[in-house]
């Protein structure tokens, strides 16, 4: 990487929410009682939700590029394909529920890695269409299908699955999916004006709530860790490799169709990314047999924090030099 390069790794690891996830890992480390009550960290994500659909559909409102339809496709290959992939390389070495389970988890996208990455993009001054918003939600329900169709494909007998329609309806209207859709209804509907009558809310205390969130997601994770040993190196090195294979892809599909930097990027991320909220708390439903104590840790031990830190910059450079513009 060249000098300013490195500065972008740099100004994204010496930023107020980064640093304050690396304070909630070091906080269980020291066995300090740093804690964020419940249920705040509820309330956090809620409040991210709501900001990142509202501004999306405010930016569809003021237009979609021709490339919009592109993006949108892309992100549903990339969402079917990565949990496919994943299930074929962990069936070698995992029981078919636990390979099913992973896979759905790096099939879908983690929100707040996604939120991180707008807050990135803004920081650098690098524009993005709010239609990756949609793309987003998109992404994320997919992979509960898939891995329970790929459970039932090579474990038949393996007990009673959920019926299909409500496979589907969980999958696709869980709680987050409709916030996230709904607000990005309202914010297409009232527009500017909207946007102007919601700044204090959706703008001014953003970073600041992202950084709490953070907090309380360093925390989490820093009790997670001691559970990777569980994993073993083999999934180990799948959290760190697969995230860097599926950002390959994003990557690969983001040039041939000519993606601006900033939707790129944001695709980018989201192949890259693993669930640990909605997708795992649907695989207990759907999936029960599969071991929490290893798709978890793993997405959010492993996959959140190689994104946040060195990822996200990382890919930014790899499109750059591949030619991505603005």
């Amino acid at each position: 990487m060249t000098a300013m390069d490195l500065g972008l790794v740099a100004q994204n690891l010496l930023t107020p929410p980064i640093l304050f996830f690396a304070a909630g890992v070091l906080a269980v480390a020291l066995r300090s009682d740093l804690e964020i009550p419940q249920p705040l960290p509820k309330l956090f994500s809620l409040f991210l939700l709501v900001a990142i659909g509202f501004r999306g559909g405010v930016e569809l409102r003021h237009g979609v590029s021709g490339t919009a339809g592109l993006a949108l496709g892309a992100a549903l290959l990339v969402a079917v394909a990565v949990p496919v992939a994943s299930f074929y390389v962990l069936r070698r070495r995992l029981p078919v529920p636990d390979a099913a389970a992973i896979a759905a988890t790096y099939g879908s996208v983690s929100a707040v890695t996604f939120i991180t990455a707008t807050a990135f993009l803004d920081r650098v001054g690098l524009p993005h269409g709010g239609h990756m918003v949609a793309a987003m939600a998109l992404m994320e329900s997919p992979a509960i299908v898939v891995g329970v169709l790929l459970l039932r494909l090579h474990a038949p007998g393996n007990g009673e699955r959920p019926r299909p329609a409500a496979l589907l309806h969980d999958a696709f209207l869980n709680g987050s999916v409709f916030l996230l859709l709904a607000s990005l209804a309202i914010g297409l509907a009232t527009g500017d004006r909207g946007r102007a009558a919601l700044a204090p809310f959706t703008e001014n205390i953003f970073v600041g709530v992202l950084t709490l969130f953070l907090l309380d997601l360093g925390i989490v994770a820093g009790r997670r860790m001691g559970e990777l040993r569980k994993a073993g190196a083999f999934l180990a090195g799948f959290a760190v490799l697969m995230p860097v294979a599926s950002a390959a892809v994003a990557v690969a599909l983001a040039r041939l169709l000519g993606l601006p930097l900033g939707d790129a990027l944001l695709l980018t991320v989201l192949a890259a990314s693993a669930s640990y909220i909605a997708v795992p708390a649907a695989m207990r439903i759907a999936i029960p047999e599969a071991n929490p104590g290893l798709f978890l840790p793993l997405a959010l031990g492993v996959t959140f924090p190689l994104n946040i830190t060195l990822g996200i910059p990382a890919y930014l450079w790899v499109l750059r030099l591949l030619g991505a513009e603005p």
